[in-house]
């Protein structure tokens, strides 16, 4: 079990209102598999054999700290893909994933963490976690600014991506957008695609709260400069590294919950043009 050893790092601020979900979010797709609840502070997301669903921020951003709650589906996930990321995809592909891969009954739910930039992605990192994501809300969480990318759960830093200018490493630094769906990902999800959705067993129900949104707003026909200033907090020098607690609790997931790397398996190695950041 993971114990927390580090004290929290993001002071958002008890004020904060909690946003209902038409403040910042529209849904785009399987409108009749979205369930509203709470006055529109949760969604509960559905997928069965005719349709999954999904929804997007109404805004992009250019920087910021990204968070959710979520609950994933329970049971028999088998073939399911919940995903929660930062995405563009126009002449130039740049994308952050959070990507839970379900699976059987009694087996571990992977979440599987991805980032492409200048359209190069393939930068696949998983995760067996340290409680069962199912049974309760967790935080999945994003801070991206200048110096560097974090993907937290419920605060605790699982990977880090670096800005490397100097080795020629590519970084995200395009307007994304918040892109959150549930679907059958039954070709490849779990175990390699041989375990398939078993929709006898549904209708499957992904929930999500925590609709406000961290971020430094910048419309894609006119970006805002301004997003990499100090003027926002996430990006503060206290941003640009891990601190102490933060290093030992990320050093400890690596090596007890990271279960692939794509620096380590090859990928990397055959293609160092396009991964520079596995080199030294």
């Amino acid at each position: 079990m993971m114990v927390a050893i580090f004290e929290t790092f993001f002071l958002l601020g008890d004020a904060i209102p909690d946003a209902s979900f038409d403040e910042n979010y529209n849904v785009t797709w399987g409108d009749n598999h979205v369930l509203f609840l709470n006055q529109g502070r949760e969604v509960r997301l559905l997928l069965d054999e005719t349709s999954g669903a999904g929804f997007r921020s109404k805004s992009y951003f250019g920087s910021g700290f990204f968070q959710m709650k979520i609950k994933l589906p329970a049971n028999d996930s088998g073939g399911l893909v919940t995903a929660f990321y930062l995405y563009l995809n126009t002449s130039v592909h740049d994308e952050l994933d959070f990507e839970f891969l379900g699976n059987r009954p009694g087996k571990s739910i992977t979440l599987q963490t991805n980032i492409f930039t200048n359209g190069v992605g393939n930068r696949e990192k998983r995760f067996n976690l340290w409680f069962d994501p199912s049974t309760d809300f967790h935080y999945y969480q994003i801070l991206w600014n200048h110096h560097q990318i974090v993907f937290f759960v419920d605060d605790i830093p699982i990977r880090v991506f670096k800005n490397n200018i100097i080795k020629g490493v590519g970084y995200p630094n395009r307007t994304m957008q918040i892109v959150v769906s549930l679907w059958d990902g039954s070709n490849w999800a779990t175990d390699g695609g041989r375990i398939k959705a078993d929709y006898s067993k549904g209708p499957f129900e992904a929930h999500f709260q925590d609709f406000n949104i961290h971020g430094c707003r910048s419309p894609l026909t006119e970006p805002n400069k301004k997003c990499f200033s100090e003027d926002y907090w996430w990006n503060s020098k206290k941003y640009w590294v891990l601190n102490s607690y933060q290093q030992k609790a990320y050093e400890h997931v690596k090596k007890k919950h990271m279960i692939y790397n794509y620096c380590t398996d090859g990928i990397g190695v055959r293609n160092p043009n396009h991964y520079r950041e596995c080199f030294g």
